[in-house]
């Protein structure tokens, strides 16, 4: 059959016209550091726990999973008190399909049409994306120059546009910049019942005595802070990502999640993963000697970087940054074109990946 139909014959939502799936290249090439996954596969006696969990699950897929999955909720919260001394119960922890799923809950409960959500760009280029699929506002206001955000500039931002959301991302994505908790507590007290999302989605990673959000959620009941498995734990494909607040919070989510949203197959695999999460976050401490000594290899190279608490590093300036992207790209060596023009940011690889990307960046800079 010949397929002759296109979008612009179906109603598509006109404020979707013109727009592109969200996804950075998947490209077969030596070496990938564009999205910010752990390099380390998950180590084979944890793929054997995560197999028998998943095949005893399997045995009852004929029933829908458990909607509540309090177990693996509870197991969330367990986590979190051994990592950051957070003291949860069970109904204050969310969970779905990866922090993307768990972010477009929030829109889904406090956004919408007449509403605004809030955030301080360059920052995650998906949050745009979850106002729009909601029918929310989407405002930004403005990053200095090293990526914090100014606290009196936060304050009038919410002032001026009144949202009912407010983003914050600490470790922020793309630049890695992590937030105070003074920022945050800052913009909770002028937010007024308005909630605010610390997106934590690479809070494993940050630096010593760089502090998590956690922290304030016994004191703002509108505050929440989500965190993934996808990065820290080597579990991007599973697609588990969560989120910590009030009782109340998470109780709004309920009411806009779908039925039975997480599988029976995925409750099982966080939980078996949780069971090695000290196995599992092994590397963490690695990848964060080998992101210093990126930051320092590139700015003695003569490249500005952007500190950074996350697995990646922001690195520029350069007046054409897509060749140097392809430069790159040309070598076996993949890396993201985002955030603000003339930089570039890498995943931190392997000690081997690494060593390439170093080289291949140098021989793309002695070539201009």
């Amino acid at each position: 059959m010949t397929e002759t139909t296109t979008l612009a014959d179906l109603p598509l939502r006109e404020d979707l016209r013109g727009e592109h799936p969200y996804g950075a290249p998947q490209l077969h090439v030596p070496v990938v550091l564009n999205v910010n996954e752990n390099p380390y596969p998950v180590a084979p006696e944890v793929v054997a726990d995560i197999a028998a969990a998943v095949a005893e699950a399997a045995t009852g897929l004929n029933r829908y999973p458990d909607r509540e999955f309090l177990d693996l909720r509870a197991d969330l919260a367990a986590f979190l008190r051994t990592e950051s001394g957070a003291d949860l119960a069970p109904e204050q922890v969310w969970a779905a399909n990866g922090s993307n799923e768990v972010m477009l809950h929030v829109l889904q409960a406090f956004g919408g049409p007449g509403r605004t959500a809030l955030s301080f760009a360059p920052t995650y280029s998906m949050y745009p994306e979850y106002a729009r699929d909601t029918l929310t506002t989407w405002v930004t206001g403005r990053r200095e120059d090293d990526f914090t955000v100014d606290v009196d500039h936060a304050r009038e931002q919410v002032r001026l546009h009144r949202p009912s959301v407010v983003l914050l991302t600490s470790p922020n994505n793309p630049t890695g910049t992590a937030l105070p908790l003074e920022t945050v507590e800052a913009v909770l007290q002028a937010a007024g019942n308005a909630v605010v999302v610390v997106d934590e989605a690479y809070g494993e990673f940050r630096r010593a005595g760089t502090p998590s959000a956690l922290e304030l959620l016994p004191r703002y009941g509108n505050l929440a802070v989500s965190r993934t498995m996808s990065k820290a734990f080597s579990l991007a494909g599973a697609r588990v990502g969560y989120l910590a607040a009030s009782r109340a919070f998470v109780d709004a989510l309920r009411i806009v999640r779908l039925p039975y949203h997480l599988s029976a197959v995925t409750q099982a695999t966080a939980r078996a993963a949780l069971k090695h999460s000290a196995a599992l976050l092994s590397t963490v401490d690695e990848l964060r000697t080998r992101r210093d000594e990126t930051v320092q290899w590139l700015r003695g190279s003569g490249f500005d970087v952007a500190e950074s608490d996350a697995n990646f590093v922001l690195f520029g300036r350069f007046e054409d940054r897509h060749a140097v992207w392809q430069g790159l790209l040309d070598r076996g060596v993949l890396i993201r074109e985002t955030g603000p023009a003339g930089w570039l940011r890498v995943t931190v690889g392997t000690a081997d990946e690494m060593q390439k990307f170093r080289s291949a960046l140098q021989e793309v800079v002695d070539e201009k």
